[in-house]
């Protein structure tokens, strides 16, 4: 093999790794690609061009991989792959509920016995103990079981 292919195979072998580690950094098979062409190229060197040049080949290789590690590794790189934002929003925890036993709302729906009732500016679904009650009531929540708003009516 000629010297400009064994130079070839090393400079790909080494852009392959500069994308790997550099621009597109966890894809692995960029990587891999990368160091068997790296690979070949040195082993292509001491067998054809005999073992000082292999030796100078690898030696620049190792030292190329090594600034290529160095350079990806940083803090400024690393955080292009990391995840560095906090989110300070949150769920609503349906263990604490925002209605509270004793609050009053008008309802929605005829409570059939289940139906929506309007609590300040929140629409819940809720729940009689069995009893039908026409829509436009007045209710007040009576427990919470659950996951469920037990009202009754007040009037």
């Amino acid at each position: 093999m000629d010297s400009l292919t064994i130079a070839l195979l090393l400079l790909f072998g080494l852009l392959f790794l500069v994308a790997e580690v550099i621009f597109i950094p966890g894809t692995t098979i960029v990587g891999l690609v990368g160091f068997a062409l790296l690979a070949a190229g040195v082993w292509f060197g001491y067998r054809d061009l005999g073992s000082n040049t292999g030796h100078v080949l690898l030696v620049s290789s190792l030292a190329a991989i090594g600034l290529l590690v160095y350079i990806g590794l940083r803090p400024k790189n690393l955080a292009r792959v990391a995840l560095n934002d906090v989110h300070n929003s949150h769920v609503r925890d349906a263990r604490l509920p925002d209605v509270q036993p004793g609050a009053t709302g008008r309802t929605l729906s005829a409570l059939r016995p289940a139906g929506t009732v309007l609590f300040e500016e929140n629409r819940r679904e809720v729940t009689t103990r069995g009893e039908f009650v026409p829509a436009g009531t007045e209710v007040r929540v009576l427990r919470i079981e659950q996951n469920r708003i037990v009202v009754e009516s007040i009037a």
